[in-house]
């Protein structure tokens, strides 16, 4: 009787293993096996981590294998079984790979298509087009949009972390449970003996560094210690937390009229300021999105304020960015005077406060949770909906989503939601970071989410104009080396422009992104269809950066630059000054957040911060959904380029008392999972 010799390697996560019945069904081009139960007599199969092996018997030649079917029947309760894959050797001794990467729950059932990667055109027989369509029509139930609030991108119809598909969720939920971890990180940091003083002020700055000191590291004690200095504020438009709001002033805006006489003081090369403006070394900050936000209210007891600043930036002889004007809200006028740094010590730097506050709101907002996270959600929703297992940019695509949908629809459970975390100690919560959320959309561009295009669109992307610009330098290299992969798989895949526009998969998921994630927004510009191989290689690129890269380097530096509440305070308890000579120590500590909202803050960018365990970096893909020659060449290539650049990155940080490496690629995880 011919023999196939059934592989099978259970998954290393936690309970990946089970001890219920597991049966396979070989299908084949000519005849399927009989549904075959995987036991050896005395052996506990299945356990995490093994690699089983099992002889299935047939009266006949099944011709090629084409389908491996995987059924789960309870053993004694109900007990999920993370399947990584199955190989099968055939009675000529060929293999052929199923990869497979998912949960089995309940009594369920799996059909696995061999690992080669095809495109919907290429599938010729009857049976596996079926088996597509059937997992697209499955994964459309499973993957349902919904919109959590009007004007944001769409989300997944959930409620809960475990109403997700299981092979979506967290292996452990309890590593991403928001409310357990930021209550652990103000354990550990010792800042929970401040809490029972929760609106009570800090005495002074000093102050502060009483619960500055379990989190120390290098730059954010050099952010402590410099914080006030006008170099470090302009410093970190370029390689902070937010360094995508910089942009260079090509003409004052009339809303903000900042005269020559004011700042001649400030300005190094002997030019008045409309020839700095025209030599191309002025630069402006504009948080113009801010203005009309409601601020946070959901604590009657403490009023909360929020400005929209403009800030003047000036690059001096020795190419430092330096503030050179602020002017707290957007209409000019009487009660909303321009502060210079030559005005009082106090008067300049509350201004400078309030500009970082903004900042900070921006930052956590719209360039994180709204450009990285939200938006990389809705990619993987619209592929999840369109590009079966099979298709290879779903295998290109599947490690860049991973844990995404499930972190933040435990964001919605527990943090942005109404009276989460972030209502505790942010000034948009409330409903503002809502609000916010609404007006940002109305200048997100799919442009804008092309890396070098942001950075061109804001007239920054000249290195000999800002040398120390290496969020863009570092970023730049990132995006090629990325694009260069993606093009490699695209191009391994489609040999023409027209076998990609015959692709009907790859266009719905362009579409449905466009037409259902975005809501068709006019002023989206999201393609709902694309021509050549360039346009979906730029396409792929933005989703893979948007979910790497993009989120790496605002994400993790919160530990670095926002740990230092004065530096980064999440809300001010003190309206903007309404003119100068107002400002004292007393008035400043008075802005700054109180004791527990300072607690909550520090939770909250010490857990965002930190790693995930066992973190897939860029260029890491463990799980072989490719088994093709040419694309783990093409994965090869790209992990030697990323080293590159991690080397280059490196040499250039050492010695450097403020080292960048956001956008070092050993340090970019792979996916939004944080």
């Amino acid at each position: 009787m011919p023999t196939y010799t059934v592989t099978v390697a259970t998954g290393s996560q936690w309970f990946a293993g089970t001890d219920d019945y597991i049966y396979i069904t070989l299908v084949g081009t000519e005849r399927c096996s009989e549904r075959t139960l995987l036991d050896k007599a005395l052996y506990n199969d299945f356990e995490r981590g093994a690699v089983d092996s099992y002889d299935v018997r047939v009266g006949e030649d099944l011709g090629e294998i084409v389908l491996v079917k995987i059924e789960k029947k309870k053993y004694w309760m109900q007990d999920d079984w993370y399947c990584r894959y199955i190989t099968v050797k055939t009675p000529k001794g060929d293999y052929v790979e199923f990869p497979c990467f998912r949960w089995l729950v309940d009594d369920k059932e799996v059909v696995l298509r061999d690992g080669q990667a095809r495109l919907p055109q290429h599938d010729k027989t009857s049976l596996v087009k079926q088996h597509r369509q059937a997992e697209l029509e499955m994964r459309r139930k499973n993957f349902r949009w919904r919109e959590w609030q009007p004007g944001f991108p769409m989300s997944i119809d959930a409620n809960r972390h475990k109403d997700l598909p299981r092979d979506i969720q967290f292996d452990s939920e309890k590593g991403v449970d928001f409310v357990l971890n930021y209550s652990k990180a103000i354990e550990n940091l010792f800042v929970n003996q401040f809490m029972h003083m929760f609106q009570s002020s800090w005495n002074d700055f000093a102050d502060f560094e009483k619960i500055f000191v379990r989190i120390k590291n290098t730059i954010s004690e050099y952010v402590m210690q410099h914080w006030k200095e006008d170099f470090m504020f302009g410093y970190q438009f370029l390689n902070g937390c937010n360094p995508v709001v910089i942009e260079k002033c090509t003409k004052l805006p009339d809303k903000f009229p900042v005269t020559n006489e004011m700042v001649s003081v400030s300005l190094e090369r002997e030019l008045t300021l409309e020839q700095e403006i025209e030599a191309g070394n002025i630069y402006i900050v504009d948080y113009e999105v801010i203005d009309g936000i409601r601020p946070n209210c959901t604590d009657p007891c403490t009023l909360q304020y929020l400005a929209a600043p403009i800030c003047l930036l000036y690059k001096n002889a020795q190419n430092k960015i330096l503030p050179i004007a602020i002017q707290l809200g957007q209409t000019p006028g009487e009660h909303n005077p321009i502060y210079l740094p030559t005005d009082d010590q106090y008067d300049w730097l509350l201004a400078k406060i309030w500009v970082r506050s903004a900042d900070f709101q921006h930052h956590q907002t719209i360039t994180h949770l709204l450009r990285t996270h939200l938006i990389t959600e809705m990619f993987a929703i619209a592929m999840f909906r369109n590009l079966p297992a099979v298709h290879p940019v779903y295998k290109l695509l599947i490690p860049h989503i991973r844990f995404t949908i499930a972190i933040n629809t435990k964001a919605r459970e527990q943090l942005i939601c109404e009276c989460g975390i972030f209502d505790k100690a942010n000034a948009t919560g409330g409903g503002g970071h809502v609000q916010l959320i609404q007006k940002a959309m109305k200048t997100l561009t799919f442009r804008s989410l092309c890396f070098p295009d942001m950075i061109k669109a804001r007239g920054v992307d000249k290195q000999e104009e800002l040398p120390t610009y290496f969020f863009r330098d570092d970023g730049l290299k990132v995006w090629e080396a990325t694009k260069s992969f993606v093009s490699d798989v695209v191009h391994i895949y489609y040999t023409s422009d027209e076998t990609m526009q015959g692709d009907e998969e790859i266009q719905a998921f362009i579409k449905d992104a466009c037409s259902f994630g975005m809501q068709d927004f006019d002023y989206c510009e999201f393609p709902k269809s694309l021509k050549t191989r360039e346009e979906l290689t730029e396409y792929l690129t933005v989703v893979v950066f948007t979910a790497s890269a993009g989120h790496a380097a605002v994400n993790f530096g919160q530990y670095d630059w926002c740990s230092w509440i004065p530096n980064a305070p999440s809300t001010m308890r003190r309206p903007p000054p309404n003119k100068k000579g107002l400002a004292d120590v007393n008035l400043i500590i008075e802005s700054l957040p109180d004791r527990g909202r300072s607690s909550w803050h520090l939770g909250a960018v010490w857990a965002l911060s930190q790693y995930q365990e066992n973190e897939l970096y860029l260029g890491m893909y463990p799980d072989e959904h490719f088994i093709e020659k040419p694309v783990k060449a093409a994965m090869e290539k790209f992990r030697k380029q990323l080293a590159e650049i991690s080397s280059t990155i490196k040499m250039r940080n050492e010695g450097k008392k403020l080292p960048y490496y956001n956008m070092s690629p050993d340090k970019i995880p792979n996916s939004v999972a944080v």
